[in-house]
């Protein structure tokens, strides 16, 4: 069986999938990535103490925002009304920063992995702009789907 890329039509040119025919089911999907950090940043950050506020719950709020607003983002992306984004912070000491987890669910014709994807994503962006001043050398890693559930391609874990 030839894999077939569902964005591209005969001619090779981009569309939009129709999902007219498809079931409403259950869908969830979880992203993580990591944002690497010196250890004075990761307590900066822990502490309360970065000049710009409370990087985690911007940062959280970024994150669910972006998710809603991934087909605003990701051309041919069909619109969903979320049911659900989480964020969760994981810090580590070795190497130093921190884990970030996106969740997303909804009950749609198509599923929320890129609404995860976009939410871990801008959630480690925000980290970056609201401690820059103290580490630009911040970068990012690991940026994948971890999990994803409902819909005819079934259950995918990492």
């Amino acid at each position: 069986m030839t894999a077939r890329l569902s964005h591209l039509n005969d001619k090779g040119e981009a569309r939009m999938v129709d999902i007219s025919d498809k079931a409403v089911t259950a869908r969830t999907a979880i992203a993580e990535g990591f944002v690497s950090m010196a250890p004075k940043t990761l307590d900066l950050i822990l502490g309360g103490k970065a000049e710009k506020g409370d990087v985690l719950a911007a940062s959280r709020i970024a994150g669910i925002m972006a998710a809603k607003r991934t087909a605003e983002l990701i051309p041919l992306c069909h619109p969903l009304s979320l049911t659900q984004v989480t964020i969760a912070f994981e810090p580590s000491r070795d190497p130093p920063g921190l884990w970030i987890e996106a969740a997303a669910k909804v009950d749609a014709k198509t599923g929320v992995e890129m609404e995860a994807l976009t939410a871990v994503s801008v959630a480690c962006l925000t980290i970056y702009d609201m401690c820059k001043a103290v580490d630009r050398a911040m970068s990012f890693s690991g940026i994948r789907l971890v999990e994803k559930t409902g819909g005819r391609s079934g259950h995918f874990k990492r």
